[in-house]
């Protein structure tokens, strides 16, 4: 009886895992720091590797177990970061059957209890190999009570003891057993690197496969190696030998990048039927609705990002004829359309994923879409309403007019400032005033009343402070003496907790006098009158007039002026750095 050939297949996600550190692909940072540890007999007792899924974390937490248990092909090797693959424990580790290298799926054995075994066995040296190593995978499953019995062994395992972890959920891995190890980021496999990945496995395996497919491909993985040969494996098979790009994008149902491209375009022209149609068609022809708006939002963020930094569109998985086209959209459409766009399909997508009909709703969001993309901009618009024929205004709002509005906002007319609060007593009042400083130069820092509702802000008593600025209307002041007459509900102590507080903070006796008439509007009186006759100003202004008539509902919800605008534009800038700053120096 003749023995018949191994016809297993083995997936190429399997078949092309790294074996070493020089097979592992867009890691070059982490291999450099591992390589330099081994050289140096510095190697950490526990490592922790993090990243997305498929960017190598279980297969370099091998490659490590490898690299310090190998004695190399005469027997007499070191540690090392290039394993032999050929010792006894290279060949063992590789296969999965190394008695010393035990693995543990955290996702399956989360309780006290699964730690605890290893705990137990750590004591124990290994039977064959240098090190006992503990690989687990999705470390971050693992129960608070399992962290916390771990934490020990951890902080202090025998010197031949090694941990491994690896995480795609780093910030769930409690930060007690972080710092009691090693860690290293994987990144994301960049493109021009999954790409020349791809096309050495393509060409081991002896398939055909179109440029623009590996660049599909590449794009669907997101960065994940393993992803990215796992849909080539799929690609191949699909492809029957030649794989093009539009066998993989059926495969992926993928619209054609190009005919999404021409579906923006139709999108931002308005033409509402020609983008149904051509929605329709991509769909006749087996694409995904939600993949279509998935591939228009990606189109429209990269559009965006191009047109701030062009450096972007040397994309190598976009093809010189998108890369053209999406040059000449960055350059011609404004931001604002952008955003606008990326918002609406945003709120498409969700209604596409909850939709009972996927179709439909992808119809109407195009529909919208069209809609929205003719609307006319904040400056036509303005235009528009400035070239409205409008009946002549009379001017209101007292000094100023209207022309406060051209010159960028209503002006507040009466705005609480300091000093115009009327102090009771006119020029009598500023003697009484100047003779009271002089007699107690300990209160001479409060001249005005203004200073004293200054003295209350930054003390911050935020209770104190809305209660003066609600209830105290004012008669008259002088450093030390207050008299107010009280606005309808304040509180019955207002007057002896504002007395007590200044005494506090002064270190002097102060008056607070209670009288029944006579007081001058309070700070909310003042501000909301100012408010007042600002909105009525503004509601006059022709152009505004102009804008709530074209739009019946709108409202006018805030009023500043241009020296507001400012102070806050002010406010907001980053402070200028000098050359010659120096971070440490002292004040």
């Amino acid at each position: 009886m003749t023995d018949t050939p191994d016809t297993g297949y083995q997936v190429l996600a399997r078949k092309y895992r790294p074996e070493t550190f020089a097979d592992l692909v867009g890691q070059d940072a982490m291999v450099r720091t591992l390589k330099n540890a081994f050289e140096a007999d510095r190697i950490a007792q526990a490592f922790v590797m993090t990243g997305i899924r498929g960017t190598g974390k279980t297969t370099t937490a091998r490659i490590i177990a490898k690299g310090m248990n190998c004695i190399g092909p005469d027997g007499g090797g070191g540690p090392t970061t290039d394993p032999c693959g050929q010792c006894e424990h290279c060949t063992a580790i590789m296969e999965g059957r190394h008695v010393d290298v035990m693995e543990m799926d955290a996702a399956s054995r989360t309780g006290v209890g699964d730690i605890r075994e290893i705990i137990d066995s750590v004591h124990y040296r290994a039977a064959s190999a240098r090190y006992k190593i503990y690989i687990i995978d999705e470390v971050h499953m693992l129960s608070t009570s399992a962290f916390n019995a771990l934490l020990k062994t951890l902080e202090e395992p025998p010197a031949h003891v090694k941990f491994i972890f690896a995480t795609t959920e780093i910030r769930k891995v409690p930060v007690t057993v972080l710092s009691r190890c090693q860690r290293f980021d994987l990144r994301r496999i960049e493109p021009e690197d999954q790409i020349g990945l791809l096309r050495k496995i393509a060409s081991a395996e002896g398939a055909e496969i179109a440029d623009d497919a590996l660049a599909l491909i590449t794009r669907a993985a997101e960065g994940s190696a393993r992803d990215a040969t796992s849909l080539l494996d799929q690609a191949i098979s699909h492809g029957a030998g030649e794989t093009t790009a539009d066998q993989v994008r059926a495969m992926l149902g993928l619209a054609d990048r190009g005919r999404v491209l021409d579906l923006f375009d139709m999108i931002l022209r308005g033409d509402a039927g020609a983008a149904l149609n051509e929605l329709s068609s991509q769909y006749a022809d087996g694409a995904d609705p939600m993949a279509v708006l998935r591939d228009l939002a990606e189109i429209t963020h990269w559009i965006s990002v191009v047109k701030v930094t062009p450096e972007a569109s040397e994309d190598p998985t976009v093809t010189p004829d998108e890369r053209a086209r999406g040059q000449s959209m960055a350059d011609q459409l404004p931001m604002r359309i952008l955003t606008r766009m990326w918002q609406m399909l945003l709120k498409a997508l969700d209604e596409v994923a909850s939709a009972p009909n996927a179709m439909m709703a992808a119809e109407m969001a195009i529909i919208r879409l069209t809609h929205v993309a003719d609307l006319p901009s904040p400056e036509e618009l303005l235009r528009k309403l400035q070239n409205t024929q409008r009946p002549p205004m009379p001017p209101t709002g007292g000094p100023g007019g209207s022309g406060g509005m051209s010159q960028g906002g209503a002006t507040a007319q009466g705005a609480y400032q300091g000093g115009t609060v009327p102090n009771g007593g006119g020029a009598q009042g500023g003697n009484v005033t100047a003779l009271a400083v002089a007699e107690n130069t300990a209160l001479a820092q409060y001249a005005t009343w203004e200073h004293v509702l200054d003295l209350i802000r930054t003390r911050r008593d935020g209770v104190l402070r809305v209660q003066v600025e609600k209830y105290v209307r004012l008669v008259s002041y002088q450093p030390g003496r207050i008299e107010f007459e009280p606005a309808p509900d304040a509180p019955r102590d207002l007057s002896q907790r504002l007395g007590s507080q200044l005494q506090r903070w002064t270190g002097n006796r102060w008056a607070v006098i209670i009288v029944t008439e006579g007081g001058a509007p309070t700070v909310d009186e003042i501000r909301n009158a100012a408010e007042n006759e600002m909105r009525a100003e503004a509601e006059a202004h022709p152009l505004v007039r102009s804008v709530l008539s074209a739009f019946p509902r709108a409202k006018i919800t805030d009023i500043k002026s241009r020296k507001e605008i400012t102070q806050e534009a002010l406010a907001e800038a980053l402070p200028e750095v000098e050359d010659e700053w120096d971070p440490f120096e002292e004040d």
